[in-house]
């Protein structure tokens, strides 16, 4: 018997301090209507002192288990995507799997930037069909906020805290058509965040704040997406016309409508978080996922297009029949 991964259930955590476009502005020289046509973020979640990744995980991860009605235990493999982990290690997965009592199966992070759930949920989908992991936790948490200087309106602007999570079963069905992710390292210096231990470097220029090339950003982001779409559709014999939902990476509501254009879908079939979130990174698909499922805009045997794109550069796409 074929084994294919189906999505089981969904979860998400935004935390509870909200950052508005007008307190930024009087902080940096910028304005709520600047941001809004620039970025369409009106808001982002700051998390608190006391918040980690792997604390926002597992709030996202308990709901997440128990939509897909099975108990913890049951879960065989962790994998998070995160680039803002606790510790350099034990892995932020490794202390959720502590958090959320287990102490059997595998757990390990994957760090793609933004695109670091797409990158989770393709090898969470690969232990599956392997045989190899019958349930799957698969999470995207970030800090954003912490890496961020507040002091550049170029980039403190853009970002939001929070995590989302998905468990992956086992299935006779298919559920995830395909994955596909991608990299070039030679856009290393257009989006990046420098070593950590960089504050305690000789170089006294070193910074371990983001940095980001945001035009140039922009210009490979659209035209990457757009080719990732067309491989997608092409490697399962679908049209654009098949496709009922988006839910992008909410990096910026211009890549948003890009690639909803490219696809000739309607923005009310689009999944938009970006506007009360900004860009979560690693957590924002996941999080836009369940609020969509939740919400009841997704419904079972719905064919949903998720695509990511961050930085390395490293981009993906997963094709989901929910």
């Amino acid at each position: 018997m074929t084994i294919y991964s189906g999505l089981l259930g969904t979860g998400g955590y935004l935390p509870e301090t909200i950052l508005t476009n007008e307190e930024i502005s009087r902080t940096v020289e910028t304005t709520n209507e600047w941001i809004i046509e620039r970025t369409g973020i009106r808001e982002r979640r700051i998390a608190a002192r006391h918040e980690t990744a792997s604390s926002m995980a597992e709030a996202a991860a308990r709901q997440a288990i128990e939509a897909a009605g099975i108990e913890p235990d049951q879960i065989d493999l962790i994998i998070v995507g995160t680039g803002t982990p606790d510790r350099v290690f034990p892995s932020t997965a490794c202390l959720l799997q502590h958090r959320l009592g287990l102490r059997r199966g595998a757990a390990f992070d994957v760090q793609a930037a933004c695109s670091g759930f797409i990158y989770a949920l393709s090898v969470a989908d690969q232990f599956i069909r392997a045989g190899n992991a019958r349930h799957v936790l698969v999470v995207g948490s970030e800090l954003n906020s912490r890496l961020v200087d507040w002091s550049d309106r170029t980039t403190c602007v853009l970002f939001g805290d929070g995590a989302g999570a998905v468990v992956m079963g086992a299935t006779d069905t298919p559920g995830l058509l395909s994955t596909h992710i991608h990299s070039d390292g030679q856009y290393q210096d257009l989006l990046y965040v420098p070593n950590p231990n960089a504050c305690f470097s000789e170089d006294e220029t070193a910074s371990r704040y983001l940095k980001m090339q945001g035009n140039e950003v922009f210009k490979v982001a659209v035209n990457t997406l757009g080719k990732i779409v067309d491989e997608t559709l092409e490697d399962n014999g679908l049209l654009k016309a098949d496709i009922d939902w988006l839910v992008p990476h909410q990096a910026n509501i211009r890549i948003i409508t890009a690639t909803a254009k490219k696809l000739k879908m309607p923005m009310d079939r689009v999944v938009v978080t970006v506007e009360r979130q900004g860009n979560t990174s690693s957590a924002s698909i996941p999080l836009a996922l369940n609020e969509a499922i939740r919400d009841g805009r997704i419904q079972r045997g719905q064919t949903v297009l998720m695509e990511a794109f961050g930085g390395g550069f490293a981009w993906g796409s997963a094709l989901l029949r929910y």
